[in-house]
């Protein structure tokens, strides 16, 4: 059995690697680059479906920046973090979030999944790999529909695409 000291390591690791997760998106949402930098390690990789993936800090960041700058406001809500650790300083997490975006005229409201590795870099965790996963995504006004339709991923300007979770049908 562990001890006290390891079982209260592990607590406090777990609300740091969540801590990470919320400050993440809050950077995201004010637009704040040099913070939003430090929740990756050095060597990280960046990937979401339907877009270009990025390595390293600085890639990411790049990335995100030029992406975000044809947006307005956004919102980004983690519903849970769901960490499991593979070592004293490596974790895998599983992200469930719900995102509210401003793109061109529209607002556009969806769900994704963020499949993360997690690494305790300079004493701090930060995310080594983060693969951004749509559930679905449509402007506000179809999203009564967004669940409802195979092509439920609708991102301005691009074919429509299956979720990278398509429900299974029974039958």
């Amino acid at each position: 059995m562990s001890t006290l000291e390891e079982r209260i390591a592990k607590l406090e690791d777990r609300a740091a690697i969540q801590d990470l997760v919320a400050v993440y998106f809050r950077a995201s949402d004010d637009d704040d680059y040099a913070v939003m930098a430090q929740c990756f390690s050095r060597n990280a990789r960046f990937e979401a479906s339907g877009f270009e993936d990025a390595a390293g800090r600085d890639g990411i960041v790049a990335l995100i920046k030029a992406a975000r700058a044809g947006m307005g406001q956004t919102v980004h809500t983690p519903n849970y973090v769901h960490i499991s650790f593979t070592g004293a300083d490596s974790a895998d997490g599983e992200v469930c979030a719900h995102l509210e975006l401003g793109l061109g005229e529209a607002t556009y409201f969806g769900a994704v999944r963020y499949i993360d590795q997690y690494v305790r870099e300079d004493g701090q965790w930060r995310i080594a790999v983060r693969a951004m996963k749509v559930v679905h995504i449509a402007p506000w006004s179809e999203v009564d529909r967004s669940l409802t339709t195979a092509l439920n991923v609708q991102w301005p300007g691009a074919d429509p695409l299956t979720s990278d979770f398509p429900r299974m049908q029974a039958g």
